[in-house]
């Protein structure tokens, strides 16, 4: 039995990670640079974050890889090390969950490597110039080195337009017919993606792909994800349902990014969230291991 199974099969609520770049910005990472570079460049700082999660409770931890495909990887001239970066940072977080098993002893329970995919930035024909098969390429090159590094699951994140959804799953199916697959969008315009995607739809589509999880992140918080997860549970009420809300609205303090939700709103948030059918509960950006500490004390007291 594969480690998604053995967490999945567990009873109650399972905490995921929170946002890997605001904690690589408190720890100097600049405005613009590559959060994935420092894979390769400060792999410390990355497993500290990890670490963090870990020792915060949570059990599924995404890879410092989202930007990883070629089409973001360009932007910053990195589109050929997209195979080194992306097996590195899978590599540094199996690397950090064993040695944290190691100190924690015997009975810890093992977390799970998620290998982290984001958008490409583009939209897709007919309404863009991105062709179907050649996100799916990317997606699929992305997903092959994520696997190679270790990873359990592929997490396909902050997602607007279910045909790259559609590319990402099938990428990652090219790669690896049997990895579970989770997929995560952002409900964050009038209740629907930027895209026009509405949770219900989301839901039934996903299932018919019959991915291991779907749900939301991203966001403009708690309360916009808690309705999201509440249309996908009436859709799909056998689904294991995803949440990892930002902590809180977004807003620019002095050229800073500042997310106002505190560790005890997101607690009381996570409790919303999985009376509402959330199974997995985390945070996205702004969030902190405090959030997810705080948020893993109200679920399992």
């Amino acid at each position: 039995m594969n480690r998604w199974q053995k967490l999945i099969n567990q009873p109650g609520v399972i905490i995921a990670d929170g946002a890997m770049g605001t904690m690589l910005q408190q720890a100097g990472l600049e405005p613009g640079d590559l959060p994935m570079l420092w894979n390769v460049d400060h792999p410390g700082r990355v497993r500290a974050v990890h670490r963090a999660y870990l020792e915060a409770g949570a059990r599924i931890l995404l890879t410092n890889t989202f930007n990883g495909n070629r089409f973001r990887l360009a932007i910053h001239g990195l589109e050929g090390r997209g195979d080194e970066l992306n097996q590195t940072g899978a590599q540094l977080l199996r690397t950090e969950i064993e040695d944290y098993v190691k100190r924690a002893g015997t009975g810890t329970p093992q977390a799970v490597v998620a290998g982290d995919i984001g958008p490409t930035g583009e939209i897709l024909a007919p309404l863009g110039k991105l062709l179907f098969e050649d996100a799916a390429d990317a997606f699929a090159r992305q997903a092959v080195a994520l696997i190679a590094g270790g990873a359990d699951v592929i997490w396909i994140e902050t997602m607007s337009d279910l045909e790259e959804v559609r590319a990402a799953v099938e990428g990652t199916r090219r790669a690896s017919a049997d990895i579970p697959v989770i997929v995560t969008m952002t409900f964050d315009t009038h209740g629907r993606t930027m895209m026009g995607v509405k949770p219900e739809t989301a839901a039934t589509t996903l299932g018919e792909w019959r991915v291991a999880a779907m749900g939301g992140n991203c966001g403009n918080g708690p309360d916009e994800m808690l309705v999201a997860i509440s249309k996908m549970r009436a859709a799909a009420p056998g689904a294991i349902l995803v949440a990892k809300p930002n902590a809180g609205m977004p807003e620019l303090v002095n050229g800073a990014t500042v997310y106002r939700a505190s560790p005890e709103l997101m607690a009381q948030s996570a409790l919303q969230l999985r009376d509402a059918g959330a199974r997995i509960i985390g945070g996205c950006c702004g969030t902190t291991p405090d959030h997810i500490a705080a948020m893993a004390r109200a679920i399992s007291p």
